[in-house]
């Protein structure tokens, strides 16, 4: 089909194709209806030389029958299954975007993928599998679907932001023939030790290859795959996962426990649901400060795609990439007059204090008549900044205590889009969460007298710090806090 061809297929119009595998293409197409309505789909066809064979129709109309119980906002949804010209075909959502196997391409030129959206998009896709796990059919009685498929390039992303799963044709359901279960389908290097078995699959099989995902996301690295089939079905089979914070820092060691979980060779040590797995993963990103929003996933695919951004990008990766940070609200709190009378000015302890933080690779962001807002950029690892910061701060309450003034002091970690030079991008960065967070904790501190961190924070210390609370931030999760 020529560009700008228009082709018919029953009730529908072929646009053109977009996909073509080794048991159907893809078109995107165009369905009309009253009043000059018109929606832009998908149409997936099975192969004219396959129609014929039990199997592979077998296989079609099975994914139909599956996905289309699947009614949910994470997975691309279908409309219609239907014959014409003596092909089957599905009709389908169209998503207007790109695949995460192409955006991952496009990514690695400009650095590291960034990990607050790796989170995000695999949050979103443990949501879609919780919901395909769990579905019953009309009689109540669970459906019993495995994709049997995860890999980036069944993970759809829109130019909006939004995360969908797609091509459920290899899954497994509670009402397929025995025989197709017993088949082995799928990509090798993102197959789950018992799927190479020919083991019984379950919801902890999509689980295993979802985190083969999260574990390339994290790294730039492919994890099991070999020049070799036989090797890489071997790498799968011993499922051996190297140190994600050895190949990058920036990886805490909470978050690769999560990762070497989902990637637990016994099934008894792997999460047993999707649902556990994306507690646990949320638990990071709120503990972590790695916070993303559809926003944040839609602005990243058009920097992507700006030629002006990838010139950017190209030259300095912090100019749009995010990037780690510690950031410390601070302030000089000048003492009662029936206390102590001050050895030095406001602004000479203020003074004092930026030197020491530039001194100790700290940022000053914001500099105000007696407070000041600085961020530290985590270069090496996060731990290490996390150190590197408590112990500056400590420096400096020192240093306004022997100048006989108190201090109120708040850190937190995150993530924030950075300018040239590690200063701040806009104006709009003050309510984001770790600055947001800080400057919570900075005024808690008033009251305290002491250094408050959060967890994350204070996990890096080599010194346990005191435990304070936790502090709410969303209905089903809190952050733990610290002083020192």
């Amino acid at each position: 089909m020529s560009e700008g061809e228009v082709e018919r297929f029953g009730k529908y119009e072929l646009l053109e194709k977009i996909a073509a595998g080794g048991m159907a293409e893809v078109f995107k197409a165009r369905s009309r209806g009253a009043a000059g309505f018109e929606k832009i789909i998908v149409i997936k066809k099975i192969l004219p030389k396959l129609a014929e064979e039990e199997e592979f129709r077998t296989l079609f109309l099975d994914e139909a029958r599956i996905a289309v119980q699947l009614v949910d906002v994470n997975i691309v949804q279908v409309f219609d299954l239907g014959h014409f010209d003596e092909q089957y075909f599905m009709a389908m959502e169209y998503v207007e975007g790109v695949d995460l196997s192409k955006m991952i391409m496009k990514a690695r030129k400009h650095g590291p993928f960034p990990i607050p959206l790796a989170l995000f998009i695999i949050s979103e896709v443990l949501k879609a599998l919780h919901f395909a796990h769990h579905r019953k059919g009309p009689d109540g009685r669970e459906l019993n679907i495995v994709h049997c498929d995860i890999s980036p390039q069944n993970i759809l992303i829109s130019n909006s932001g939004e995360v969908k799963l797609t091509d459920f044709g290899i899954s497994r359901a509670a009402f397929q023939m025995e025989e197709q279960h017993q088949v082995i389908r799928g990509k090798y290097a993102y197959m789950a030790p018992e799927q190479v078995a020919g083991r019984p699959l379950t919801g902890q099989t999509d689980i295993f290859a979802l985190t083969i995902v999260l574990f390339e996301l994290l790294t730039g690295r492919r994890l099991f795959k070999a020049k070799e089939k036989a090797q890489t079905l071997n790498n799968v089979r011993n499922a051996d996962v190297p140190s994600l914070h050895a190949i990058r820092n920036q990886i805490t060691y909470k978050l690769e426990d999560v990762v070497l979980k989902g990637l637990a060779k016994d099934l008894n040590e792997r999460y047993s649901t999707a649902l556990k797995m994306l507690e646990a993963l949320s638990q990071v990103i709120v503990e972590e400060n790695h916070r993303a929003t559809n926003n944040d996933l839609a602005q990243f695919i058009r920097d992507l795609d700006n030629p002006i951004s990838n010139t950017l990008v190209a030259q300095d990766a912090a100019n749009v990439l995010p990037q780690t940070v510690v950031v410390a609200a601070l302030e000089v709190v000048r003492p009662p007059r029936s206390l102590a009378t001050p050895r030095l000015s406001t602004q000479e302890v203020m003074k004092r204090w930026s030197k020491l933080i530039e001194k100790n690779k700290g940022v000053i962001w914001e500099r105000n008549d007696g407070s000041m807002l600085a961020v530290w950029v985590a270069q090496d690892s996060l731990e290490s900044t996390c150190r590197r910061v408590v112990n500056t701060t400590l420096m400096l309450k020192k240093l306004a205590k022997g100048a006989e003034y108190n201090s109120s002091i708040g850190i937190a970690p995150g993530v924030v889009r950075m300018g040239s030079e590690n200063l701040p991008p806009n104006n709009d960065y003050a309510l984001e969460g770790p600055f947001y967070l800080a400057r919570w904790m900075m005024n808690l501190s008033a009251h305290r007298g002491k250094v408050l961190m959060t967890e994350v924070v204070g996990k890096a210390l080599s010194t346990p710090p005191m435990p304070v609370g936790r502090l709410q931030v969303q209905a089903d999760a809190s952050i733990a806090l610290y002083e020192r």
